[in-house]
């Protein structure tokens, strides 16, 4: 499957490895077509090559140094919202490849694909569809089935307390004074946990507790 490209479509490159630049290089040349290939070795460097090229097609590594990938990724479609931007990385980690999605990427492939996959995930992207790898895309299912099964997933270690605390019985004074918090800022992370685990009301969020046991997960974050 070929990209399908507009004349001279310009494709910026982003790793910090020269192998690697070229090694896309060289796939992206075989294919034949009218491209522009460009090549950044950092964040910096991509940030002007980005403003100064307004690139069609970002192919960007998130392992850099310098400024981390995922705010690199932003900061490259804010300023350049009509770029696409395909992530190659060395990592098929399911949540940095979600967060790479929300954060305006269309494509991801590791670099233990198959060659041919990036010249696939380029067609897919440049058309504006999603592209990801088949084991990328088959992890992403399975922690989405998770997240799902249990919908306290992902809740920090506060959020998590609070939630225990509610199931147990204990009031939002209680919890309050058991955490050494304020009632309203127990008051708040209430409301705020109603509103993302979708329950109308407190007594709600107490039997959502109950049935889940949060006590049970571990806390993405410290509290």
């Amino acid at each position: 499957m070929e990209p399908a490209v507009t004349e001279s479509m310009r494709v910026l490159i982003v790793d910090d490895h020269p192998i690697v630049r070229g090694g896309c290089r060289r796939l992206l040349q075989q294919a034949a077509l009218p491209m522009e290939l460009h090549e950044a070795a950092d964040g910096h460097e991509a940030l002007r090559l980005n403003g100064q090229l307004r690139p069609d097609l970002v192919i960007l590594d998130l392992n850099l140094p310098g400024i981390g990938g995922l705010d690199l990724l932003r900061r490259l479609l804010e300023a350049n919202p009509a770029a696409r931007c395909l992530i190659f990385s060395m990592y098929e980690d399911p949540i940095l490849t979600a967060r790479a999605l929300e954060a305006g990427a269309l494509g991801y492939v590791t670099k233990n694909d198959k060659p041919e996959r990036l010249l696939e995930a380029v067609a897919q992207v440049m058309q504006g569809e999603v592209y990801l790898s088949r084991q990328v895309a088959q992890k992403l299912a399975l922690i989405n089935l998770q997240l799902k099964s249990n919908p306290l997933q992902g809740l920090s270690s506060r959020e998590l307390a609070i939630l225990e605390l509610l199931g147990a019985g204990r009031s939002l004074a209680e919890i309050a004074g058991r955490l050494q918090v304020s009632y309203r800022t127990v008051a708040n992370i209430t409301a705020q946990l109603r509103k993302k685990l979708q329950v109308p009301t407190t007594a709600a969020l107490i039997r959502l507790a109950v049935e889940h046991h949060p006590q049970r997960l571990q806390p993405e974050a410290e509290m």
